[in-house]
């Protein structure tokens, strides 16, 4: 059976295609990713600005295409951070609808979290230990404490990079008193996260896609490491991650734009995940980091 999990993140919309055997295995035969940027001018005030609006609808007129070729039986579409948090997010939701006749699923914070820990898991060995998940979108940032028995605590925090740029609107380079008010911004939200891991320490950060992605693609690029990026769960060694995030801090968008392994239409937000990651880190005093190539919509596959 043919059946394809379309994630409709807030920087890009992601389709996977698989084959999925009567003995539950699946083959992936088809995957995309498409940058929509759908919080660009207009997440802060919590709408879909018009152009990010037509790229979304654009972006999903490829996907059905997509699903037509591969002749896909059935399919999952889950819309989450930008469209549950605006205004204008149920309208697009009914505009694809209408338009391409593509049934799209809003899902909640809790919701998020449990695929993207379920799509982790593919890939990761847990253990009794408590792994901290971190998956660090364009609208919301999900944390997902677990080990080998299940999800013991988790959040979904409106600190998003795509969010917390067009909220905080860092100058470029980035000063260190616009490192401090980001971090300072960040801990305020986080108030209950710090109190749940101070209750259940854990040993590993386990970065989900997205950013973790593109940092893993620059290390491989500088360290001439290209198998690592290959790897469905690599790790990030402490001397690796200094380089990048100190590279990264010190940037500017032209450099950062001319950067192997660095994908363009994360350029612009690049920093503020740095920033984040490299906050959750002091904070939680966790050493040892991984990279998850497999996220929510791995997880959403392994519930068809």
């Amino acid at each position: 059976m043919r059946i394809a999990i379309i994630d409709l993140g807030t920087n890009t919309f992601n389709l996977l295609i698989a084959e999925k055997s009567v003995k539950g295995d699946s083959k992936v035969l088809f995957k995309r990713k498409i940058a929509v940027k759908l919080g660009e001018g207009g997440i802060d005030k919590g709408v879909i600005a018009s152009d990010a609006y037509e790229r979304g609808i654009q972006a999903l007129k490829e996907h059905k295409a997509s699903l037509q070729e591969y002749n896909v039986h059935r399919y999952k579409a889950f819309a989450t951070s930008a469209i549950r948090s605006t205004k204008n997010g149920l309208n697009f939701v009914n505009d694809v609808d209408q338009q391409l006749g593509i049934k799209i699923e809003i899902i909640d914070g809790d919701k998020e979290a449990e695929l993207i820990y379920l799509g982790v898991r593919e890939v990761l060995e847990m253990n009794q230990s408590y792994d901290l998940i971190m998956d660090i979108g364009g609208g919301s940032t999900e944390f997902i404490i677990a080990n080998n028995e299940g999800v013991v605590w988790a959040k979904s925090y409106q600190l998003g990079v795509s969010r917390l740029k067009e909220i905080l609107k860092p100058n470029d380079p980035i000063p260190i008193s616009e490192i401090i008010h980001i971090e300072n911004y960040i801990e305020k939200q986080l108030k209950d996260f710090f109190e749940a891991i101070s209750k259940t320490p854990c040993l590993r950060l386990i970065g989900s896609s997205g950013s973790f992605d593109t940092i893993v693609e620059m290390i491989a690029k500088r360290f001439n490491d290209d198998f690592r990026i290959q790897q469905k769960c690599a790790a990030i060694h402490q001397h690796e991650l200094d380089w990048t995030i100190k590279y990264l801090l010190e940037s500017d968008l032209n450099l950062r734009l001319n950067t192997p392994g660095l994908i363009k239409m994360r350029a612009d937000m690049i920093v503020i995940s740095a920033i984040f990651i490299n906050y959750i880190l002091k904070k939680t005093g966790i050493k040892s980091v991984k990279r998850s190539k497999f996220a929510l919509k791995e997880g959403a596959l392994s519930l068809f």
